[in-house]
Parts: C-alpha cells; sequence; structure tokens
C-alpha cells in the first residue's frame, strides 16, 4: 500500500493507504480498539477491528501506548465527525517504537510542568496548530511585502549601539569589545530602504526586561519594513493592509486549527472588511479615563457593570460545582452519568479560573484608568481598557514625543512625534509600533543626546541624513503578539516553540 501523509487523506478516499506516525490517544471497546494516529501534518483516527485484521495486528494495536510509533495501514473512508473528516478502517499495524509512560497525560497539568516538557507538549493538537497558524502567518506576511515590491534584507543581530534604550540590551563578548543582542533591525533598516527603497527584516530580536507579563518574551521575532518616501499616513495604510492580508490568510488556509484550538473566528472575518479606527493619542486617553464614550460604551462603567457579571457568574459556578460533586458522592449513580458530571465540574473548574482571573484584573484596569496621567505612555492595563471597547485593531498615532523613540519625527506642533501604536483588540494591547522617522540632523542629534546615547556609536546613522536625506517611515510588528491575538491565547509563550523569557532558558 502507498504510504502518504494525514494531510493527503482527503484525495485518497476509498483507497487503501500506509500511514505512519505515533500514537496521540487511544481507546478500546469489545474487540475494536480507536487510535488517533498523528504524523506531523495532521491527525486521523484509525480503527482496528479484530474482525478485520490478522491475530498479529491486533495484538500489536493493543501494545500500542501514548506516542508509540507505528505504521497503519487501511482503506480511507470519509466521516465528517472525525478530525480532518476521514479515518482509516485498518488491516494491518506494526509497531515502530514502544514508548515509555509518558509524563504528559490526560491530566491537567500546571503551566511550568509543560514548559518544562515543551519538547513533548508541542506534540498535543493545540500546540501542533497553533504552530500551524505560527507557519501560515509567516508565509502570508513574505507574500503581502513580496507582492507589494519589498526586498527582504537582513539586519545584523551584533550591535554596537542601543535602539529603544540601554536598559533592555543583552551585552555579550565580540572579540574583546562589548557588543548587544539586537533590540530592533530598524535602523540598519533605514540604511537599506534608502538604497533599494523599500524593504523589511524578519528576524530575532531581544529584549532584557525582566517583566513576566502574559505579553513579553526576551527572544521574539520582528518584522520590520521600511519605506523611503513614505509619510506617517502612509505608513498608516500600509499596516492596515498588511493585517488585512494577513488575516484573510489565515482564515482561508487555517480553518482546521482554528477549531482544534477553539478559536471564533468570528472577529477576524468581520475585520477584514473594515476600515481600523485612527484616533490621536488625545483621543485614546480621553476614552481610558471615560471621557469619551466608543458607540454609546464607556470604558469605566462598562467595566464596573463588567465586574459585577463576573462576581456573580463566579457565585453561581461555585454553586453548580459543589451540588454536581455532592451528587457524585450518591450511591447508585451509573457510569455513564459519573462520567458526565466530572466533565462538566472539570469545565466548570476551568471556567472558574477565568472569572477569578477577571475578578482580580479589573478593579486594576479601572484603577489604571482612573489615575492614568496626560502624556505618560500607554501601559498594558490601559492598551487593555481601551481595546476592550473595539473589535477591530486601532491605530494611535500622534505621541508625547518625551515618551517615544528618539527616532521618530516630530510633528509641527513639536510637543508631538509622529508615531503610531496598533493595538489589537479584545484587551490584547499593542501589536505594531512604528512612524515617521525624523530627517532633521539636528533635532535627531539633540535626541540622541538627550537619551544619553553615545554619539559616535551613531555617525553612521546619521550620514543617511547628510546624504540624499528623503522622509521615511517604518514600523515592527511583533509576530508572537500577533499570533496571540490571532489565537486568542493567554500567553504569548504558546506562540513560539522554545520561549525565552525571564526565567525561562530550558529545554
Amino acid at each position: 500500500m502507498r504510504a502518504i501523509y494525514i494531510t493527503d487523506l482527503s484525495g485518497h478516499a476509498g483507497e487503501s493507504v500506509t500511514l505512519k506516525g505515533w500514537t496521540a490517544n487511544k481507546r478500546s471497546g469489545k474487540g475494536i480498539y480507536f487510535i488517533i494516529l498523528r504524523d506531523g501534518t495532521g491527525f486521523c483516527q484509525c480503527v482496528v477491528d479484530e474482525k478485520q485484521v490478522a491475530a498479529g495486528d491486533f495484538e500489536n494495536a493493543g501494545k500500542l501506548t501514548m506516542e508509540s510509533s507505528c505504521i497503519i495501514s487501511g482503506k480511507v473512508v470519509k466521516d465528517e465527525r472525525q478530525i480532518g473528516g476521514y479515518e482509516l478502517q485498518a488491516r494491518q499495524v506494526s509497531i515502530i517504537s514502544i514508548a515509555e509512560e509518558y509524563p504528559i497525560s490526560k491530566k491537567e497539568h500546571g503551566v511550568d510542568f509543560l514548559m518544562d516538557k515543551r519538547h513533548l507538549w508541542l506534540r498535543s493538537q493545540r500546540q501542533w496548530a497553533i504552530l500551524r497558524i505560527r507557519n501560515a502567518m509567516i508565509f502570508a506576511i513574505h507574500r503581502f511585502f513580496q507582492q507589494e515590491g519589498f526586498v527582504q534584507a537582513d539586519a545584523p543581530i551584533f550591535t554596537g549601539n542601543a535602539v529603544e534604550g540601554t536598559s533592555t540590551l543583552f551585552e555579550t563578548d565580540f572579540y574583546g569589545k562589548p557588543a548587544y543582542l539586537s533590540q530592533s533591525g530598524q535602523l540598519y533598516g533605514e540604511a537599506m530602504a534608502m538604497a533599494l527603497g523599500k524593504i523589511y527584516t524578519f528576524g530575532p530580536t531581544f529584549r532584557a526586561e525582566k517583566s513576566k507579563t502574559r505579553r513579553h518574551l526576551s527572544e521574539f521575532w520582528m518584522i520590520e519594513p521600511e519605506m523611503a518616501f513614505f509619510d506617517l499616513d502612509m505608513n498608516m495604510d500600509l499596516i492596515e493592509s498588511m493585517l488585512k492580508f494577513v488575516i484573510k490568510a489565515l482564515l482561508a488556509e487555517c480553518s482546521n486549527e482554528f477549531k482544534m484550538i477553539g478559536r471564533d473566528t468570528t472577529i477576524l472575518e468581520n475585520l477584514v472588511d473594515k476600515k481600523f479606527p485612527r484616533l490621536t493619542y488625545d483621543e485614546a486617553v480621553r476614552i481610558i479615563k471615560g471621557e469619551q464614550d466608543v458607540n454609546g460604551k464607556n470604558a469605566i462603567i462598562s467595566l464596573e457593570e463588567e465586574l459585577k457579571l463576573v462576581q456573580e457568574k463566579r457565585a453561581a459556578i461555585k454553586v453548580e460545582i459543589t451540588d454536581r460533586e455532592q451528587k457524585m458522592t450518591v450511591p447508585g449513580m451509573k457510569k455513564g452519568e459519573i462520567a458526565f458530571n466530572q466533565t462538566k465540574i472539570d469545565n466548570l473548574k476551568n471556567e472558574l479560573k477565568d472569572l477569578e482571573e477577571d475578578e482580580r484584573n479589573i478593579p486594576q484596569w479601572i484603577n489604571s484608568a482612573k489615575t492614568f496621567e496626560y502624556g505618560n505612555d500607554l501601559g498594558g492595563s490601559d492598551e487593555t481598557v481601551i481595546t476592550r471597547l473595539f473589535d477591530v485593531p486601532i491605530l494611535v498615532y500622534n505621541w508625547p514625543h518625551a515618551v517615544k523613540a528618539f527616532y521618530l519625527k516630530r510633528d509641527e506642533d513639536p510637543r508631538w512625534a509622529k508615531g503610531v501604536d496598533v493595538l489589537a483588540p479584545e484587551g490584547y494591547g499593542e501589536i505594531v509600533g512604528g512612524g515617521e522617522r525624523e530627517t532633521d540632523i539636528g533635532l535627531l542629534t539633540e535626541k540622541i543626546i538627550e537619551h544619553k546615547l553615545p554619539m559616535q556609536a551613531f555617525e553612521w546613522y546619521l550620514d543617511l541624513r547628510r546624504f540624499g536625506s528623503v522622509p521615511h517611515s517604518g514600523f515592527g510588528l511583533g509576530l508572537e503578539r500577533l499570533i496571540a491575538w490571532v489565537c486568542k491565547l493567554p500567553h504569548v509563550r504558546e506562540t513560539i516553540p522554545f520561549p525565552r523569557m525571564y526565567g525561562r532558558l530550558e529545554p
């Protein structure tokens, strides 16, 4: 029988084929085994019926433990109830390797345990689906920029200077001289844009912030386009077009993966035809502080109302859990009823955890909104407050120059910098940061001094203004933050195969 991949089953309905993979799950009945096989491209239920296979093959199926590798041959049958819409009715089962007792069982595990076993956790359906979405997103981003006439150009990872501030640098030794892992490829991107017109970099970046929020990684991937002869408005147009292109591609290519992770894609489907709101910093602050409503909703009032609902729901769920647990102790309950109630209790406990987290977070968000001081940068709580009022990404532009990077161009009103942050809806916050670049060499020099950066290290950057300076813009897209929002994940640690963050260097 011809060996194929699970992803190709749809083209072989009714045919006899061979699958090679690992046992992701197995259950049994009288004279039958149901094996969920995974091969890296997908998952497939293989039915091993004692009446349809030789005794040795049925015995082999019985020996398979979780994550054992095997070869199963049989007939492909269409079945919409199964993962991927097809199953394999087995005729032969052979063993490649019997796995030892698998450490990640069906029971609930803590985050630290799963992170310690990340090399194995990657095999789960959820993690598999997230990484497939990541792959599709990366490919869509490349397609977008290539179709728009951009050149991919690589920036160095070792740098001799800071981009976003000296406090978040990883220092290393470079042949006896101090060097730093790149915080951003942007400055080099500007130089390449002066040569090639429109470029984008796509590579790893590093930030040494000792932060443990759900949005922070110490090593992450950034997409950073830079465009000659682009102003801030053109930059914002490009950002919006890129995000819509990527979302459309994911909806078309990753429907099964979204189902696997339980992501309701309605909000993604609706945003591709909507205009993304553009708010000045002033407008955003008024919304956060509850001084300006959005579509009849007030940020602070809606949070206070939500907190009340969360508290009421939490109390009701606690009562339901207690009632069901008491019913489980009553003698004579059937096995099926016990299993049903236990599943329901487990689901309710997971929902309760989410509600308890909301009950902790919402008062903090309310306090942050009420006490926000005009002129400050937006923190994670502030971004959460405003983005919960929108069902599409919002672009916040014209920021106080004092809180933004030294290289952003001053507006006609010198209090403002021509920067833009894109905040994802559903409380996810910043996914893109960018703006128009300063072309005035005098102002740029002042900002380098103000930020206490070594002037000599930036002489090459100032050369870009000395020799043929033009208006230009760019932005940085955090790949993992975009994935976290698109997949609606609770933490960015699930968005990258082996996360590196404060306190985590293994495995």
